[in-house]
């Protein structure tokens, strides 16, 4: 499946501009799946935050300003980490556990794209992690939004 924006361009071309929500941290994102990496997850982190990420290599995110106003949480097993802006607390990407070779970024932090756009959100078992049970279920459900 290739996603398009609203003018009709291909997603997976298309280089993303993203921000913190106070505009401190600015970054460039590519995507090359487009929105089709779009998930939650369970693991008690994302609950909380309750976002939803897309996968970006670690090569395909590139800050333009303010990396020295984001802040660093890990927990656990402390691989991922969780970077926030210091000054108004939004969740901009983290360095993933499951798969160290990308960031999951902040789909609300990207220009034009709402976590509201996404009619279904696949949401991955992050209780279960598959590092630590390889043998349980990588997808635990799947998130809907139904417009009013």
């Amino acid at each position: 499946m290739v996603t398009v924006n609203k003018k009709g361009a291909r997603v997976s071309d298309v280089i993303h501009q993203g921000s913190c929500h106070c505009g401190t941290v600015r970054f460039e994102a590519h995507l090359p799946e487009g929105l089709n990496s779009a998930r939650r997850c369970t693991c008690s982190m994302c609950r909380m935050r309750g976002a939803i990420a897309v996968s970006v290599p670690l090569d395909g995110l590139r800050f333009v300003s303010g990396t020295e106003n984001l802040s660093i949480y890990t927990f656990n097993t402390h691989v991922a980490q969780h970077y926030f802006c210091k000054t108004c607390g939004i969740y901009t990407h983290h360095k993933r556990r499951s798969n160290p070779n990308e960031f999951g970024v902040n789909v609300a932090c990207l220009k034009d794209i709402s976590p509201f756009d996404f009619t279904e959100v696949i949401v991955h078992n992050g209780v279960r992690h598959p590092n630590d049970d390889p043998d349980a279920p990588m997808i635990a459900g799947t998130l809907h939004f139904n417009p009013a």
